[in-house]
């Protein structure tokens, strides 16, 4: 349909009663499929507690909806004005003008999900987002102006080298956009999936997010499988690929290898999961990511370490919340040699008891360690379940505790004295010259 016939088209429908029929069927499906759109998204949200995140993808996607509606309705008028035997040259124009609408914001609503789950949308994404409209706007542009036949013959005939064969443009085009397609709908629905599992709070953690993992990258493959097929491509052809991939482990991606195996290991065998304090090495910290190449844990200063999950299988991890997220901190103190222990542990646990954090069971218990130079050496242990929040406040809170114990109940806490004697009589004589009147 060349673009003089389709301006012809119209100019003659344009004093016609059908293109009035037209236009106002066109207006009833915009204000149709808007306001289906409006109206499941309402019904939705009203109909059950959804999360956050939940209640963003409704609300992105009823903004694809709606022009699909749209789309839905005006196919819908163009078979009722075709039988009632009506031009419906104005629907057939505005069919694929709304139809590239609805692909451009479905192509949005996918990669926004994909790419920019949290936080604003990049410069990057936006100016990809705008040459992705461009070009559909200039295909639909081609196809109202019927050249796109055209096109295609150009594409189909231009042929490229692909070693011993070759390939046309076309074939090229399509193999890229098939995949393009196929592959951005996976990681849309590994997306989705990862955040129903990581919803679903009766599996544990570390299940949950290797489910996550496997199934996105199962969808992936079949996803890449899939596209290539579709355009024709044989599957054998990855057997070469398959066999530089294997020749690449053994040299020189050992390492890439071994993390991503551990990193399954460790997810399947949970003897880790986000949340646990862990110290690895000279590393501490809350594991706040466990992907399949590294974890990352983040100290109480708020720094991160990205650590490959080998360290984590090959060495040795000191964690705080394995089989029991209770943790005992102690701190000392040394008292007077004439102090009444009998009386004054007690108060040291009682006291250490009051402390915000610590914990009723097991109780504080205060213990006589030895005879020291200056007094009596005393431990007191405590204990905490929140390893995360950090230890230091909960030792300063009991110490200042102690103190002020100690102060009310007059207990002296000694120092060191040292007693200097000179042996040599010269020697002190000389001194004694030194020193003032």
């Amino acid at each position: 349909m060349p673009l003089s016939n389709v301006l012809s088209d119209l100019i003659e429908d344009f004093d016609k009663p059908s293109f009035l029929y037209q236009a106002g069927a066109i207006v009833v499906c915009i204000v149709l499929g808007w306001g289906l759109g409006y109206a499941i998204r309402r019904a939705w949200l009203r109909g059950r507690s959804a999360s956050g995140v939940v209640q963003m993808g409704v609300e992105s996607f009823s903004f694809v909806l709606s022009p699909l509606a749209v789309v839905g309705f005006l196919a819908l008028a163009k078979l009722l004005f075709a039988s009632q035997r009506y031009n419906v040259h104005l629907l057939r124009l505005a069919l694929p003008l709304f139809a590239s609408l609805a692909v451009i914001r479905l192509a949005f609503y996918l990669m926004r999900r994909v790419f920019v789950r949290h936080g604003p949308v990049g410069a990057a994404m936006l100016t990809f987002e705008k040459i992705f409209a461009m070009l559909v706007w200039l295909a639909v542009a081609l196809y109202i102006a019927g050249l796109w036949p055209d096109v295609f013959e150009f594409l189909d005939d231009t042929k490229l080298p692909l070693g011993k064969n070759k390939v046309s443009l076309a074939v090229v085009m399509q193999a890229v956009a098939s995949v393009a397609v196929l592959l951005m709908v996976a990681l849309w629905a590994g997306t989705a999936l990862e955040e129903r599992l990581m919803g679903v709070h009766g599996i544990h953690t570390s299940l949950r997010v290797v489910m996550a993992r496997m199934s996105r990258a199962i969808l992936i493959v079949v996803a890449v499988l899939l596209s290539l097929s579709l355009v024709g491509i044989d599957l054998t052809v990855l057997s070469v690929f398959g066999g530089a991939l294997g020749v690449g482990l053994g040299l020189g991606l050992q390492k890439i290898a071994s993390n991503y195996v551990s990193g399954f290991v460790i997810l399947l065998e949970r003897s880790l999961a986000i949340g646990d304090m862990i110290t690895v090495d000279r590393f501490s910290g809350k594991v706040t990511q466990i992907n399949t190449r590294y974890t990352v844990l983040q100290a109480l200063d708020g720094t991160e370490s990205v650590l490959p999950n080998e360290m984590l299988i090959s060495g040795p991890v000191q964690s705080m919340s394995l089989s029991s997220r209770q943790v005992r901190l102690a701190t000392q103190v040394t008292v007077a040699f004439d102090t009444d222990l009998d009386a004054l542990m007690p108060l040291i646990e009682a006291e250490c008891a009051t402390v915000q954090r610590v914990l009723a069971d097991p109780p504080p218990a205060a213990m006589f360690l030895r005879f020291g130079a200056d007094g009596f050496e005393l431990e007191v242990g405590i204990w905490i379940n929140d390893p995360e929040n950090g230890r230091g406040g909960v030792i300063s809170e009991a110490n200042l505790k102690i103190w002020h114990l100690l102060q009310r109940q007059g207990v002296s806490l000694p120092y060191p004295t040292r007693d200097l004697r000179i042996a040599d009589p010269r020697l002190h004589a000389f001194l004694n010259t030194l020193a003032p009147e």
